[in-house]
């Protein structure tokens, strides 16, 4: 199934620090990382998010978000 970028890009923006789009896309054991050491101290989720909105994050199967 298709995840959405759009939803992808929210959950990062609002819970970013507690992973929450990691779990979205299925990446449980980064997900859990992040959750831990809270987007790793931020800047792992700032990554994330400029990554969702360039196109360049990907689900755990390696498909581009919708």
């Amino acid at each position: 199934m298709k995840k959405s970028k759009v939803a992808a890009a929210l959950l990062c923006f609002f819970l970013g620090g507690l992973g929450v789009h990691r779990f979205y896309v299925g990446k449980v054991g980064t997900g859990i990382l992040w959750l831990f050491t809270f987007g790793l101290i931020g800047i792992g989720a700032l990554v994330d998010f400029i990554m969702i909105l360039v196109g360049a994050f990907k689900d755990k199967q390696g498909n581009p978000l919708e």
